[in-house]
């Protein structure tokens, strides 16, 4: 038998979003190693396969990536139909691309599955549309933690007119307002922040940009969490267990049509 790994996006935790194809993917597999953010009713698809967790928090103990690596390689050269299952989409700040380039350097066959990133889902369940004709024509995906430490280009990110969906952000929620800000993105702008994404426990709190840290503080906001910053947070009734009032200017610009 062939090598194989499946690298599998288990989507944002509703196991209902899961795809029909991870779902065959999973029936197939002889191993699953799962991350923790995974919800575990997923395992359902694959009763009989080995489940190894390899999870991966920030600020957590976590499993080695090189670790990660190590174990993907060991299985696939058995003949073993593996897969790598994560939260989200693999390609979505899930390291999916790295490994990918890494078993095929290793003559190892990879395929990689599509699932739901946390920041649609999230946004989704809060009635936020990430475009939306006349307010938003683009969003842009970023996280606020690298590996490196590097900064992000906050000026143009504040200048760029699409709606930003920040990953990762919570422990660093200062450091995105005051960049922001400098960037010269207005402290009215509208912000959500959305915990535990798609989950029947996920919370939302409306802010902005001037106030989220706050806000957030009050509201106990804790990861995983996205924040979705922009005028289409705005331009949903809000329906969460807190909320700011919206200002008006925030919809001032909206057109419809």
């Amino acid at each position: 038998m062939n090598a194989k790994v499946w690298l599998v996006g288990a989507g944002p935790g509703d196991p209902e979003l899961l795809t029909l194809k991870a779902v065959r993917a999973l029936r197939e597999a002889a191993v699953v190693m799962i991350d923790d953010l995974v919800n575990v009713a997923v395992l359902e698809h694959c009763p009989t396969a080995r489940v190894i967790a390899v999870g991966k928090r920030g600020g957590c103990r976590s499993t080695p990536q090189a670790f990660i690596h190590r174990l993907m390689l060991r299985y696939a050269r058995q003949g073993l139909c593996v897969v790598r299952l994560k939260g989200g989409d693999p390609c979505i700040f899930g390291r999916g691309g790295e490994e990918a380039q890494w078993l095929r350097e290793r003559g190892v066959e990879v395929e990689l599955v599509n699932g739901i990133t946390a920041g649609l889902a999230g946004a989704t369940q809060c009635d936020i549309s990430l475009t939306l004709r006349g307010v938003a024509r683009g969003v842009t995906l970023v996280t606020a933690h690298t590996q490196d430490d590097s900064q992000l280009n906050w000026q143009a990110l504040a200048q760029s007119g699409t709606t930003l969906v920040i990953y990762m952000g919570v422990a660093k929620l200062s450091e995105i307002r005051e960049q922001l800000l400098a960037g010269g993105m207005p402290a009215r702008t509208p912000v959500a922040m959305i915990e535990n994404a798609s989950l029947p426990h996920q919370r939302e709190c409306r802010s902005d940009l001037a106030a989220m840290e706050d806000d957030a503080r009050d509201f106990e906001l804790k990861s995983p969490a996205i924040l979705v910053i922009g005028a289409v947070a705005a331009a949903a009734p809000a329906h969460p267990l807190w909320e700011r009032d919206v200002p008006a200017s925030a919809t001032d610009q909206w057109t419809h049509g």
